[in-house]
């Protein structure tokens, strides 16, 4: 049985083949599978959109410790998944989280990280496997001494200013 995803990726495929283009933008391809008749999905609704700003402003708050100056995120966003395959997001201010849930917070983005990492390996190796008369590409998944780099780079620059 081919998913409504598997079904998107085949449209995909095919505006590539039919355009000659390597790199897509995917409101070209969307605008190609509605002309091919592919449904187009109901609009969400306005407390819907509304809710994703307000999550989009939650995420990116930013302050400052009062005794160090470093950055943090103001909120913590903690995904719940529901019965029935549903989830949602929960918010909570860092400076009120029990530490139960920023624990979870920290362990559900540091999972993301190394989904993204795990993913990230794949694809380079493919890469490299498929590219082989070119110079390869390394990728160290090493985050530390970057992580190092850029925590010093910030109080360098905070002390600049």
């Amino acid at each position: 049985m081919v998913t409504k995803k598997q079904e998107m990726q085949r449209i995909i495929r095919l505006y590539r083949e039919k355009t000659g283009s390597t790199s897509v933008d995917m409101h070209e391809v969307a605008k190609f599978a509605a002309g091919m008749g592919w449904p187009l999905p109901t609009p969400k609704s306005a407390i819907d959109r509304l809710a994703e700003q307000f999550s989009g402003a939650a995420r990116e708050e930013i302050r400052r410790d009062e005794v160090t100056g470093q950055p943090y995120r103001a909120n913590l966003a903690v995904t719940i998944y529901q019965p029935g395959g549903g989830q949602m997001v929960l918010w909570t201010d860092i400076d009120d989280a029990p530490r139960k849930i920023a624990h979870k917070s920290f362990v559900q983005r540091r999972e993301q990280m190394v989904g993204d990492a795990v993913q990230l390996t794949f694809d380079v190796t493919r890469w490299n496997r498929m590219h082989a008369d070119e110079e390869s590409i390394n990728m160290p998944l090493d985050f530390a001494p970057d992580v190092e780099w850029r925590i010093n780079g910030e109080e360098q620059s905070q002390g600049a200013a």
